[in-house]
């Protein structure tokens, strides 16, 4: 199989060349019977299992992730996510038959069909699992592809351009390498579609390069997710619920819980229920912090920007509740409740990507929504509530990608349900069939008898 790399110099040309190889050969894979897409997906599950090793290393070596972590979001996952379109795409491929309104004698459907040549752009919290999980959807889908991890990651881009070149030719899937300066030169072609994993930041960037060639375009980006803890809720659960979602990969998740809603009476009960799962997962016996039991900051410079939020709350009047140690060196940061923050502060302002978990109270439920009625709309809500009518009115008065009610994260976890944000927070959904329609075009025929 040809590489997909080439010198800096000559990256444009290579990059062009392989382009041009897909764009002759998808009328081809577009064509492709579902046993065949099948094969080719098992051949990249068997790619993916073979070097399960090899990634727990690359990933730790760009992240400094726990082992665990991530043997279940890099390997696992991605294996799930691969054999859960292996055992529906012939079911999904299937047209869909509609009545005719106008005269019920003849016949109508929806095909199913691929949108062509696609980009797929990876982000690095997650820099193997949100990059294959893509990928299998777009093969499933019957779609060549070009992909390209982040430049935060170059361990993990390595091994997964090994798992690329074993699985497939480079004219049905090609894995680039390299800077920034790549994923500028395959923004400059007229793709059919790009997937993006990223900040809202950069997806504004490849929404514009998109919009050049009419591409259509799934962003997955982030935003500032609120929690909004009810009345008369289990406090005591609901602290250790967010403490493990602030330690899950240092709180480097674009679902991750951002800030906190809870009325005055019940702050200490959480703020104690936080720090004792903190205390339990992350320090030993004699009280020493255990610092491979958590992500490190991805770089230097979210570093800075994370101290930076968390240094701008305190001077502003923010009390440290929990945590509030920092290892510059190690990048390392420990997880840590802010209480007393104001909107006026940058943790209020900004997506923490951290284990940071800046608290609010509040009098009553509408001053809550009304807070995040005013602000830009999140990738993931979370309410913890025994009231349905509470609930619903949450549901009813804001808009988020997902929601989970009473726990963290179950909306992306479930399969069955589209992931996806709206707005400023992301364009489109996939999970399961929803990423086989991401890239797939849903094509009206209409048949006269």
């Amino acid at each position: 199989m040809s590489t997909a790399t080439a010198p800096a110099q000559d990256v444009s040309k290579e990059i062009a060349r392989v382009f041009a190889l897909q764009q002759e050969h998808q009328w081809d894979v577009k064509a492709s019977t579902a046993q065949e897409r099948k094969a080719k997906l098992e051949k990249l599950k068997a790619s993916v299992e073979a070097h399960a090793d090899d990634i727990v290393a690359a990933v730790q070596e760009d992240t400094r992730k726990p082992e665990g972590e991530i043997r279940v979001t890099e390997v696992l996952n991605i294996v799930g996510n691969i054999q859960r379109n292996i055992d529906n795409v012939e079911e999904w491929m299937k047209p869909t038959e509609v009545t005719p309104s106008s005269n019920p004698e003849d016949k109508a459907q929806i095909l199913y069909e691929a949108r062509g040549v696609c980009l797929i752009l990876g982000p690095w919290n997650f820099p193997l699992g949100l990059t294959f999980g893509p990928l299998a959807a777009a093969v499933a889908a019957g779609n060549c592809c070009m992909v390209k991890l982040t430049d935060l990651c170059p361990a993990t881009a390595r091994i997964a351009k090994v798992i690329v070149e074993e699985a497939f030719d480079e004219n049905e899937v090609a894995l680039f390498e390299g800077d920034v300066s790549v994923a500028e030169a395959l923004l400059e072609l007229p793709f059919n579609h790009i997937f993006f994993t990223g900040s809202t930041r950069v997806g504004k960037i490849v929404m514009a390069a998109a919009a050049k060639h009419l591409a259509t375009v799934t962003l997955e980006l982030g935003g500032k997710s609120p929690v909004i803890i009810d009345e008369g809720a289990n406090v005591e659960a609901i602290g250790a619920a967010l403490a493990g979602a602030k330690q899950f990969n240092g709180g480097q998740a674009c679902i991750c819980p951002d800030y906190v809603f809870v009325k005055e009476d019940q702050q200490d009960a959480l703020v104690d229920s936080f720090k004792r799962n903190v205390d339990a997962n992350l320090y030993d016996e004699d009280g020493r912090f255990k610092k491979e039991a958590i992500a490190q900051i991805v770089n230097a410079g979210n570093y800075a920007r994370v101290k930076g939020m968390f240094d701008d709350a305190v001077e502003k009047g923010a009390t440290v509740a929990v945590g509030g140690e920092f290892d510059e060196e190690d990048l390392t940061v420990h997880p840590t409740m802010l209480t007393g923050v104001t909107p006026q502060m940058k943790i209020l302002q900004e997506e923490i990507f951290a284990p940071l978990l800046p608290v609010m109270t509040y009098d009553n439920l509408d001053q809550a929504i009304g807070y995040i009625e005013a602000r830009d709309k999140p990738l993931a809500l979370y309410v913890f509530s025994e009231s349905e009518d509470n609930v619903g009115k949450v549901l009813n008065r804001t808009s988020s990608g997902g929601v989970t009610v009473n726990g963290v994260f179950s909306h992306y976890l479930e399969n069955n349900l589209p992931f996806g944000g709206v707005n400023q927070s992301g364009m489109g959904s996939y999970h399961g069939y929803f990423g086989f329609k991401a890239f797939s075009h849903e094509r009206a025929v209409y048949l006269h008898q």
